[in-house]
């Protein structure tokens, strides 16, 4: 018989607002502790999103970036500051959301999201969160979310202006290619 997840004394307090909710309560705060969710993309997507369920208490996130930190990004790339410039930004995600909640288990992917790894780190969660820049990987995340039938949370900024969506066709709904069959050619959209 399977361990029964429970919180400790520590975990009880940080959530006791969560655990408070009616619609919510200890039954919702165990089934995040339980969840998994990979966010492909430590940047200005990835920040928020990962800072966010590390806060709600998602038990398990793994953050792929093969990027370092940059000074022009940092403005809009939370989970870094000054003193990360330079580092890679996986290691610097990490000790942001375990400087947020020490209770989350992070697994740091430092390459990028593509065909040969791609499955194979995926089927271990429970959501994708697409947090690219580039219309490969956006279209590779849909296909392999498709495929391991896990949804996928695609979000995209420009300017001021943005879109998220939710991705489950497994429940019937449609994907990121039934939007956009179709990527636009090299240099048509602007980055």
């Amino acid at each position: 018989m399977p361990e029964q997840t429970t919180l400790t004394d520590e975990e009880l307090r940080r959530y006791a607002r969560h655990i408070s909710l009616p619609s919510f309560g200890m039954e919702g705060q165990i089934r995040l502790k339980e969840s998994s969710v990979l966010c492909i993309g430590a940047g200005g997507l990835g920040s928020p999103s990962t800072m966010y369920l590390a806060a709600a208490g998602v038990g398990r996130i793994g953050l792929m970036d093969m990027d370092e930190v940059d000074a022009s990004n940092i403005q809009r790339q939370l989970l870094h500051g000054t003193n990360d410039i330079g580092r890679k930004k996986i290691e610097s995600a990490k000790d942001t959301i375990h400087n947020i909640n020490p209770n989350v288990q992070i697994d740091t992917f430092g390459e990028a999201f593509k065909p040969d790894n791609s499955i194979t780190i995926a089927e271990n969660y429970d959501l994708i969160i697409d947090g690219t820049d580039n219309f490969p990987a956006r279209y590779l995340v849909n296909d392999v979310a498709k495929i391991l039938e896990i949804p996928n949370v695609y979000g995209s900024v420009f300017r001021f202006e943005g879109q998220v969506s939710v991705f489950a066709p497994h429940l019937d709904g449609p994907c990121y290619r039934c939007l956009f069959p179709d990527p636009p050619e090299p240099g048509a959209v602007p980055d």
